[in-house]
């Protein structure tokens, strides 16, 4: 919240207005129902975490702004947005009415923006179900899959993408990552098969082929059939 002056309101609100809505309350000391609408404004202005700004504006000390509002009563209330009033009402409202009067000068944040900003497998698959088109949200649930290691998945998500250096730099990432995993099964599976011989009576090459699976991505179909492998020879 500002108090503003005559001499401030061109900087502090018709530019701060260009990047961030401002709210204008004229008001005066001896207006009841300004003293009524000033604190709800103020909170429900702070709740917007800097979302949106409240310029205060005493008429009596600052005429000019009023007339350049043409202000007939108080306590009035204008929202500026881009340099131009958006909204505006006049006299005290009820809390409701003034909370929702704020929130519509907040940015409105799209369904699959929060979704995307969800992060998770679940979340980013809506997204992209919702709007395809989304590289945000392709990008963000192809490095989920990569980090999960599942390669091939987040390479066949980023295939519509591939004019966009962006994927071209996640489809390197996935191949890449994939290569180091191609020559992990191979040195697992490697030992893998000499141990299987070992572990229905040896219990250290039990454990050892356990934490050899526990290397692998659960998932993966491979580790799914070197786990039966070893099922197989327990039981």
């Amino acid at each position: 919240m500002t108090d503003v002056t005559d001499d401030m309101f061109q900087a502090s609100v018709i530019e701060r207005s260009m990047t961030t809505p401002v709210i204008v309350d004229l008001w005066a000391p001896w207006c009841g129902p300004c003293k009524t609408l000033g604190p709800l404004l103020e909170a429900a202005v702070a709740a917007t975490n800097g979302a949106v700004e409240l310029a205060k504006v005493n008429v009596d000390e600052n005429p000019m702004i009023s007339q350049a509002f043409q202000v007939q009563s108080i306590p009035a209330v204008f929202a500026i947005a881009d340099g131009k009033v958006v909204n505006s009402f006049i006299g005290a409202k009820p809390e409701a009415e003034i909370v929702h009067f704020v929130a519509s000068l907040q940015p409105q944040v799209d369904e699959v923006s929060l979704l995307i900003s969800a992060g998770d497998e679940v979340s980013l698959n809506k997204a992209i179900e919702l709007d395809p088109s989304r590289f945000d949200a392709v990008s963000a649930l192809a490095r989920v899959l990569i980090d999960l290691r599942r390669c091939a998945e987040a390479a066949q998500l980023l295939v519509p993408f591939t004019h966009d250096p962006r994927a071209q730099e996640l489809l390197s990432l996935a191949v890449e990552t994939e290569e180091a995993l191609v020559a992990l099964f191979a040195d697992v599976s490697a030992e893998f098969d000499f141990l299987l011989d070992q572990v229905k009576t040896d219990e250290a090459a039990k454990q050892r082929a356990l934490t050899l699976l526990d290397q692998l991505p659960a998932a993966d179909l491979r580790t799914v059939a070197l786990r039966k492998r070893l099922s197989t020879r327990l039981f």
